[in-house]
């Protein structure tokens, strides 16, 4: 983790509205919504091994998150209501997710239009 990696100064978890918010010290501040948290996943189960080796997640709408622990100084691992809970979602990670919101979100959208899928379980 490189010295300029924004770190987070509150991680907040509303159950209710499944939703993560995150401030940064950079002032960055993202809401993460559970189930977009959880289709991006770090985990090798969701991106795989490579480039190409992704496993599209389907019907995670109403997925949670039961619990956040610490990963030493950069990150965390969330467990996840459909009891998916490997990966770590570093500092760096964890602020790319929320630059990135709007795109990462369409862009699987349409992938799960493009399988024929859908975000209902």
């Amino acid at each position: 983790m490189d010295r300029n990696t924004p770190r987070p100064t509150e991680i907040t978890l509303h159950k209710a509205s499944r939703v993560l918010e995150v401030a940064f010290d950079d002032g960055a501040h993202y809401e993460l919504p559970c189930e977009y948290l959880r289709v991006y996943s770090p985990s090798a189960e969701v991106r795989g091994h490579g480039p190409g080796q992704e496993v599209l997640q389907v019907g995670k709408r109403a997925v949670g998150i039961e619990a956040i622990e610490a990963v030493g100084a950069y990150g965390v691992k969330l467990v996840f209501s459909d009891g998916h809970d490997t990966g770590i979602y570093s500092w760096d990670y964890l602020h790319e997710l929320g630059e990135r919101q709007d795109g990462n979100w369409r862009t699987y959208l349409e992938r799960l239009d493009a399988a024929g899928k859908g975000r209902d379980p």
